[in-house]
This record gives structure tokens, C-alpha cells and sequence, in this order.
């Protein structure tokens, strides 16, 4: 074997104390190597690092670890060092090459042949040979991080293994193993004089005195080196399953009240930096398969507000598609849910208001929660009502009032519309030119027999199989209301037979819009003329008391042929002689009143409402008495309501939240690439003409204010149906503020931002707990409401980015490939295509993410100084909080294919930006893993 013991470095060895001389290992090892390689010798004092380096293309190409002997001081290659490990495939270099066998080496008995060509070699590789002398402490870290990426492999054998040693030292494989030479060939090579002689068992002596030292020391040393590996390990383990990083033990705590209710959320949620890959497999681990099953709940309008046929229609569409959702004791809510929940610890507070106008409401929202007073006075107060407008031909008594009268007290006091329904709206022709005036809009009205659409007639009709549960439904009405059971066929039917003659004139949105049949502008005079049965300016003027109308002012139709046809019936049920004393259209009316006033009703109605309803085919969860109070209260005490949810505004905190994520949302857009510079110019010069600011209603919100507002409403505590009349009035009113009014008012319901003609107005119903709380952390409120001020952003100019942005496909799919990649063991993901509206869902969420982080990172640049709850790192924390959010029950996750939260392991991937590594890493599952 080349590599062997010679008397040279016998020699070298027993006249030598210092440093280890490298370069006679290097001369013994040169021939065991090609041409193309260089040996770079690293010195440790346990191991050391044999490099080959190919200086063809200055790549390492393998590495040989030289274990120090313990048992010989001084072995074949000087100051007890010897091969432990080489593998020839990494090498690529057969044995043969790289070892001279034992025939070879005895060619010669002498050695002078071997020895000859070894000093050629030498002569002919002077320069290639680069022999790098003992290293500093520096070189010795660099050596050390080359040596822990190696591990050795079992090459050993178990006869190895096995095999008796003094020291009990690793053995190399066969193949490496050393040839021993004859004694007298030794002697030959390595001729000792008798001074070297003594000085070398001089040395052999003091080294066997360090012996037991140096195992004892070594012994100590693996010791403790297993102890921090044990303590190592579990630093790991407590951080990743606790999110404690390097920073959590410097964090200040937020100790609020809000802030221990937040760590008390914080603890009962799932935390996704603990969960495996397979937990993003279903959506919130779960829940969100149970709320898709059961549909997404969505605001349906607060009647008074503006409401045109085009966003009725898009509404409707998405009804059609969506179901409401029980509230329930769902864990994750809505954002109008969580708003409402918050008006009702407003309203239910003990605290005593020195505001009339706040105690006035507080009084409806209880006595509306008081249902033992409501069964206690059953029918009665309707009964007294029906008894003001007139009587009613069903008991026997009615005064024969007249029909134009009757309408006009209805619309204004009582907010019913038995023929037409009634909107206060702009004019998309005029809105197109930034018109800000308002007209009353006349609509086909919502009829209580249900109905159905022909296509291939192109007429509408009563459901011939649910006229039987109607007219059930109807008599069980009139009995709960007194009527003899002989009057009650008769009036029933003519009711029904009314309401089908309606029916036919009406048509669905859908079908208008195609003919052309909305916005149909007309004076009030025209319209009299083209359907005189109705007093147009006196109803009109009725329900918008106390604005001036006249004949000359326009109104918008949006089914002009209903209207004129519902004119003519009315005319023909008016001067039928047979149903003179029957009054079957001031019954009608009387009908659709009990409908308006339903809420007010004793269980009675509402159950009988119910069965109905049931008996249609229809499933409808049914909402708590709490929320349908509160959605009462807000259509008549909306000023209120805002006034209070102001008060626990924090402006100055809400209002840094939205310009942080609006510029971060600016510099985002900035970065995408679009298809031309133009149209990136056009848009960025609508963002800049649209400043976002939170919305405050332009109504008067001052207490003296209010209180002289509502200063002649008179609620009682207890009589609910009472209130429940002033409420109808007040709401009428609201009405007709909103037709004068050149600016729409805040909506107190609203829970997302909208572009109006002075900018992104946000309103406060966004900003509440446990979405926002101003003592919260800075990490908790961007990451959790800053993410949805972002997604709301991004949602509303998503039709200019997405036609010219050429961004959204890439990351789609960059993020989809990582969620397949995730969760392909899981087996219940399928590697489908996502459709282009996926792509941009999924590309919208995970920029609002990073729009959210980027603004946090600016409040920070601002202000440093934050808090923390349960001892969670800043980052940490904005991703838990976002996580709880993530889930949120908006129409936006209709598109969304994957849980949102995953997005904190695509995030996560980038380096340094997460303190700790979530479980579920993208690393492990792609070598090349690069962020999105």
C-alpha cells in the first residue's frame, strides 16, 4: 500500500515535539491521488479534515476524516492520526488508483522502484501540491462546520467491530486497512540511529504518563456535549410548541382587560405554527366545511337605505347561490355578527345614560326582548289599530274610508306598501357624471302569495301548489284576529284572487333588465295620467313628509307595464257592484299592515308565519330574539346607535391603521408588473383621487342634539307594539331625510369600506373587538383587522388590477403548488387547476397578508414600543391573530380553494421573517423551495 510506514517518518516523529508537519502525511498521499487533485490538510486536536480539491473546476470533491489514535502515539502517518473513512463513489476514483496494492508494493525488495517513483511524482505535481500550514481559531470554525455536515457512514464491518483493541478504536474497512512490512524492510527505509532511539521511547513515555488524563478529559467532554444537546433539544421543543422565540422573554405584556379576554381567545383557538401539514387539508381545521354546508350569512339592506334594482339583482344572485347560516354557537362569526354581538353589549349595559334619546333606545331594545308582555296582549292592539284606519268588512264594521286615504296613511305612518314598493336612489345615467341627486324610485311591490316566473309565456302566476298552505295560513290570520269562521272563505278568497291578478302584471328583475324596463325617467304628471287610479303626488307626498313635491318633479319606474296594469285592476275591484260592501282592497291592505306588523305580533302569527314557510319547502334557521331586536332597533334609533359606537372609537389608532395598510397597499400595486404603463398610470391616479379615511355619519350626533330628535318619541319598556308603531314613523322619516340629503349617511351595520365620490370611507362597525381594540398589541390589530382593510382594498380595485395585472396567475399557483406539495400525503387534496377567479382570490389574500405585515412593519418604524399577550414574538402573534380572522365567514371565501391560515407557512419560507419554523414547512416538502 502506498500510504505505509516508512522509517522517514519514524524518524520524523520520534525527533519531532510541535506542531504536526504536515506536509510528510501530504508526500505519503500524493501518489494515492490523481493528477487533477490538491490535498488541503486541516490540524484539530481530535480530527482532522483531508480535502481533495479538483483544480479543474475549484470544487470540492471529497472529504477523509483522520481520527487521532490513542493507543500509538506515533503510527504510519506521524503524531497518531489514521484513515478512518473514504468512499470510493463520492471519489470517483477506483481503488486501484487511489492504493497501490501489496503486489505492487513488493515489486521491489529493496523499495528503491517505489521509492524512485514517488520522487518523480513529487517532481512532476511540485506545484499542483498546496500543503496549507496549522490554522487559527478562524480556520479551525471553518473546519469544524465542514466536518458536521459529514456523517460517518457504517462502513465497518461487524467482524471490525468485534475485533479486540486495546483503546477499542475504530477500525477501517478492509480495503483500507494498512500492510504491514516486514521488520528488516522497515529497518531498511527508516534506519534509526541509537540517539533517535531514546529520544523516541523518551517520548512514547511521556505521552503513555497523559493517557488516562486525556480519556478522562475526553470523557467529560462528550459528557456535557450530550448534556447541551439534551437541553438544546428541548429549548427547540418548548419554542415551537409554546412560539416562545429568542424575543418572547423581552416582550411587554398587555395586561387590559381586553387584552386577558384576548389570551383567553388566543388559548381556546388552534395555533397553526404547532399543526402538521394535514390540518390545512380541510378548511379551519374543519369548520369551515361545517359553515359552507350550512351557506354564509350576508346583509340583505337596511330598509330606508338606497337600494337600486341592478344591486338588488347582483344581491339576489348571490342569495340564490348562498343560505343563511345559523349563528348558533359557531366559533367562527361574521363580521356583521361580531358587530351586532357588540351593539348588544352597548345596548344591555346596567350603566344609566343622562341622554333621553340613549335611554329611549335602550327601552325598545328591551321591551322588544320582552315576549312574556307581547303573549299577554295577544291580538289587541291591532285589533285597535284596524279600528283607527276605519274597521275592516272582515268583523263587520268598516266605515267604507276611502282607498287613496287609507294608501296614504299606510306609507306614512306605517311604512306599507300594498301595490308598489317604494326606493330613494340616484340615477346611474347621472351617476356617471359624479350627479348626486337622489329621485324616489317606483317598483313592483314584494306580494305575499307566492309567485312564479313562465319563461315561455313570458307572464308570471300564483303557485297553483301552494295556494292550499296560503289560504290555511291566511284563515288561521283571521281567526287569531276575531273573524266569524263564515266570513272568513269569502274574504280569503277574494284576498287570493286579488293577489293573482297582481301577480301577473309582475315580472323578475332579470326579465326587465332585458327589455330595457329600469330607470324609466317620467314627471309625476305623466305618470297620473298613465295610471290615474292612484293619487301619485298626494301617496308620494304622504310618504315623504314633510318634503314639497310636485306634479313636476321625475320619478325612476323600474316596471312601468306593472304599474299601469295594477292600475286597471284596482279601478275594476273599485266598481265591481257585487263586491261593494266587501271591501276587499281595503282588506288587502289591512292584510299587508298584519305583514308589516308581524315582528309586533304575539307567537301566534309568527308560528303560523313559520309553518307556512316550511310548508313551501323552505328551511329557515331561526335568528335569536336578541339579534332581531337589534336589527329593529337600529332602522329607527340608527343616530343613536352611531353616537354610541363612536364613543368607544379610537380615532387616532384606526386612523393610523388604515393609512399604513393604504400606502402599503400602494407600494404593493407599484410592484406588480403590469401589461403597459398607461393603464398602471390611469390606475394609480384613481387610488390617489380615492383617500381613505373612516367614516363618520353626517348626522347629528351630539347627546343635546339627539335628545331634542327624539324628543317627541315616547317608548314604553314594556308595550312593545306601541313602540314598534313609532319606530315605523321614525323610520318613514328616515326615508324622507334621505331624498334631501346630498350625501348618503353612514351606515351603522356597514362592516366594509366602499368608494364613494369623496374618497374610501371605512366605517367604525369595522373597527371593534375582537377584531381591534386600541389597547391591543400593534401585532394583534394589523393582524387581524390591518388583513381585512387590506383584502377589502385589494377586493374593491380588483377589477382594474386583474384586467391589467400579469402577477396574479404566477403566485396563484406558486401558492397552490405549495399547498399540493403540503398536503399530498394527506391523500384528499386532488391536483386540480384553480379557475381564474381561484387565482385571484388566492393571490388577493396572500398580498393582503403581506400589505398587513408591511404596514405593521411601518407602525413599528414609527413607534417601536409594543406589547405582547401570552408571551407570544411580535410576528408570531400578527400571524396567530390573523389566523383567527382568516375564517371569517365574508362572501370572499366562496372563491378562496385553500385554508387562508396556510398562507403562514408560505410566508414563513421566506428566511429570518418567522421566529420559529411553523411544523408544517415548506422547506421540508421542496428542496428549492423560493417565496411566492
Amino acid at each position: 500500500m502506498c500510504c505505509t510506514d516508512n522509517d522517514d517518518s519514524k524518524r520524523a516523529c520520534a525527533t519531532r515535539r510541535g506542531p504536526f508537519q504536515e506536509d510528510k502525511l501530504t508526500s505519503h498521499l500524493r501518489q494515492c491521488v490523481s493528477r487533477s487533485d490538491v490535498l488541503v490538510f486541516t490540524h484539530q486536536s481530535q480530527l482532522s479534515v483531508l480535502t481533495l480539491f479538483n483544480t479543474a473546476d475549484r470544487k470540492e470533491k471529497h472529504v477523509l476524516l483522520l481520527s487521532k489514535t490513542k493507543s500509538n502515539p506515533c503510527p504510519w502517518r506521524a503524531e497518531g492520526y489514521s484513515l478512518l473513512y473514504l468512499d470510493f463513489e463520492e471519489v470517483k476514483t477506483e481503488p486501484a488508483d487511489l492504493f497501490l496494492s501489496e503486489s505492487r508494493m513488493r515489486k521491489g525488495s529493496d523499495g528503491k522502484e517505489i521509492r524512485s517513483r514517488d520522487d518523480s511524482t513529487l517532481t512532476q505535481r511540485e506545484q499542483e501540491v498546496r500543503v496549507k500550514p496549522k490554522r487559527h481559531d478562524s480556520d479551525r470554525n471553518r473546519a469544524r462546520m465542514s466536518q458536521t455536515s459529514i456523517e460517518l457512514q457504517p462502513q465497518q464491518s461487524d467482524r471490525s467491530k468485534s475485533r479486540p483493541e486495546p483503546e477499542s478504536r475504530l477500525q477501517p474497512p478492509p480495503q483500507l486497512q494498512l500492510i504491514e512490512q516486514p521488520q528488516h524492510l522497515l529497518q531498511q527505509q527508516n534506519p534509526l540511529q541509537p540517539g533517535q532511539q531514546q529520544l523516541l521511547n523518551t517520548e512514547r513515555q511521556e505521552k503513555l504518563v497523559w493517557v488516562t488524563p486525556q480519556r478522562l478529559f475526553g470523557l467529560l467532554l462528550v459528557f456535557f456535549i450530550g448534556i447541551a444537546i439534551l437541553g438544546l433539544a428541548y429549548y427547540l421543543h418548548h419554542v415551537l410548541h409554546t412560539g416562545s422565540g429568542n424575543n418572547a422573554a423581552n416582550v411587554t405584556p398587555c395586561v387590559s382587560t381586553a387584552c386577558q379576554w384576548a389570551a383567553a381567545r388566543l388559548s381556546m383557538s388552534t395555533d397553526p405554527f404547532t399543526e402538521p401539514c394535514d390540518y390545512f387539508v380541510s378548511m379551519c381545521g374543519s369548520k369551515r366545511l361545517q359553515l359552507k354546508s350550512k351557506g354564509r350569512q350576508r346583509s340583505h339592506g337596511i330598509p330606508g337605505h338606497s337600494q337600486n334594482p341592478i344591486e338588488r339583482l347582483a344581491e339576489t344572485d348571490k342569495q340564490n347561490k348562498t343560505e343563511h347560516r345559523r349563528l348558533g354557537e359557531d366559533t367562527t362569526l361574521s363580521r356583521k355578527t361580531l358587530l351586532l354581538q357588540y351593539l348588544r353589549g352597548i345596548l344591555e349595559t346596567n350603566q344609566s345614560s343622562s341622554s333621553s334619546a340613549v335611554q329611549k333606545t335602550k327601552d325598545f331594545y328591551h321591551s322588544c326582548l320582552d315576549t312574556r308582555s307581547l303573549e299577554a296582549v295577544g291580538a289587541e292592539p291591532f285589533l285597535r289599530l284596524i279600528q283607527k284606519l276605519g274597521g275592516w268588512a272582515v268583523s263587520g264594521q268598516w266605515n267604507r274610508t276611502d282607498f287613496n286615504y287609507t294608501l296614504g296613511v299606510l306609507m306614512r305612518e306605517y311604512g306599507t306598501f300594498p301595490f308598489f314598493n317604494l326606493y330613494v336612489g340616484k340615477d346611474p345615467n347621472e351617476a356617471a357624471s359624479n350627479g348626486t341627486k337622489r329621485y324616489i324610485q317606483i317598483d313592483q311591490p314584494d306580494l305575499l302569495i307566492p309567485i312564479e316566473w313562465n319563461s315561455k309565456k313570458q307572464t308570471s302566476g300564483a303557485k297553483t301548489e301552494t295556494l292550499r298552505p296560503f289560504l290555511a295560513s291566511c284563515q288561521s290570520y283571521l281567526a287569531f284576529l276575531g273573524s266569524p269562521p263564515s266570513m272568513r272563505m269569502l274574504h280569503v278568497g277574494t284576498f287570493i284572487s286579488l293577489s293573482s291578478e297582481l301577480a301577473v302584471a309582475a315580472s323578475p328583475l332579470q326579465y326587465r333588465l332585458s327589455k330595457g324596463q329600469l330607470y324609466q325617467r317620467m314627471t309625476i304628471r305623466d305618470l297620473q295620467s298613465q295610471a290615474p287610479a292612484i293619487d301619485w303626488l298626494g301617496c308620494l307626498q304622504a310618504a315623504f313628509h314633510p318634503l314639497s313635491l310636485t306634479e313636476d318633479d321625475h320619478v325612476l319606474l323600474h316596471n312601468l307595464p306593472y304599474i299601469i296594469q295594477m292600475s286597471r285592476i284596482i279601478n275594476e275591484w273599485l266598481h265591481k257592484p257585487e263586491m261593494s260592501n266587501s271591501g276587499t282592497l281595503h282588506t288587502f291592505m289591512v292584510l299587508n299592515l298584519l305583514h308589516t306588523l308581524m315582528p309586533a305580533m304575539d307567537s301566534r302569527f309568527s308560528e303560523t308565519a313559520k309553518n307556512y314557510s316550511l310548508a313551501l319547502g323552505n328551511i329557515e334557521e331561526e335568528v335569536p330574539r336578541w339579534k332581531h331586536c337589534l336589527l329593529e332597533t337600529e332602522r329607527g334609533f340608527d343616530s343613536v346607535l352611531t353616537h354610541l359606537l363612536s364613543e368607544t372609537a379610537a380615532r387616532r389608532e384606526t386612523e393610523e391603521i388604515i393609512e399604513n395598510v393604504f400606502f402599503a397597499f400602494i407600494s404593493k400595486i407599484t410592484d406588480l408588473r403590469w401589461k403597459d404603463q398607461k393603464s398602471f398610470q390611469r390606475f394609480i391616479d384613481k387610488v390617489y383621487s380615492s383617500p381613505p379615511r373612516l367614516l363618520s355619519s353626517k348626522e347629528i350626533s351630539n347627546e343635546d342634539d339627539l335628545d331634542l330628535l327624539f324628543s317627541e318619541v315616547t317608548v314604553s319598556s314594556s308595550g312593545f307594539f306601541t313602540n314598534y308603531l313609532q319606530l315605523l314613523s321614525l323610520w318613514q322619516k328616515r326615508h324622507s331625510k334621505l331624498l334631501a340629503a346630498e350625501t348618503e349617511d353612514a351606515d351603522i351595520l356597514s362592516v366594509a369600506p366602499f368608494l364613494a365620490s369623496n374618497g374610501l370611507l371605512f366605517p367604525m362597525g369595522m373597527f371593534i373587538p375582537p377584531l381591534f381594540h386600541p389597547t391591543y398589541p400593534k401585532a394583534m390589530n394589523y393582524g387581524a383587522v390591518g388583513f381585512l382593510v387590506a383584502k377589502d382594498i385589494f377586493h374593491l380595485f380588483l377589477p382594474e388590477i386583474s384586467s391589467h395585472n400579469l402577477t396574479m396567475r404566477a403566485v396563484g399557483e406558486c401558492v397552490w403548488t405549495h399547498y399540493l406539495n403540503a398536503t399530498e400525503k394527506a391523500g384528499q387534496v386532488r391536483a386540480t387547476i384553480l379557475s381564474t377567479a381561484q387565482q385571484e382570490e388566492v393571490w388577493l389574500q396572500y398580498s393582503a397578508l403581506q400589505v398587513a405585515l408591511q404596514a405593521y412593519h411601518q407602525s413599528l418604524s414609527q413607534n417601536p414600543a409594543d406589547t405582547s399577550v401570552s408571551g407570544l414574538h411580535h410576528t408570531q402573534l400578527f400571524f396567530r391573530s390573523f389566523s383567527l380572522v382568516s375564517c371569517d365567514t365574508d362572501p370572499d371565501g366562496e372563491s378562496m380553494p385553500l385554508d387562508a391560515s396556510f398562507l403562514i407557512p408560505v410566508m414563513c419560507a421566506e428566511s429570518g421573517l418567522c421566529p420559529t419554523s411553523p411544523q408544517c414547512s415548506i422547506k421540508a416538502h421542496q428542496d428549492k423551495s423560493q417565496a411566492c
